[in-house]
């Protein structure tokens, strides 16, 4: 599923296709924006967001065998919840 599918779920539920846009896009930039602050994103029985830090490694290149510096950075983390889980696993 993808963006437009899901707006197309949720506009089922709201009414419209417009009032459903502006809410995945609503959710989708606080989630981003609080997760880009450091901020930890926790919806119950779904999951949590939250950014991790990637310390500077040392890294090859298959290709040539070289080696070369990778920069240490942020990425963003998810953990699936305890229902979303086990949704998926086909467990009730």
């Amino acid at each position: 599923m993808n963006k437009r599918e899901l707006v197309d779920a949720i506009s089922d539920r709201l009414g419209s296709k417009k009032a459903a846009a502006e809410a995945v896009d609503a959710i989708l930039e606080a989630i981003q924006t609080a997760v880009a602050k450091g901020d930890k994103v926790a919806i119950t029985g779904f999951g949590s967001f939250e950014k991790a830090d990637r310390p500077a490694r040392t890294a090859r290149n298959p290709a040539t065998g070289k080696t070369i510096q990778v920069p240490a950075t942020s990425v963003p983390k998810f953990k699936a919840g305890a229902d979303f889980k086990n949704l998926v696993a086909g467990k009730k």
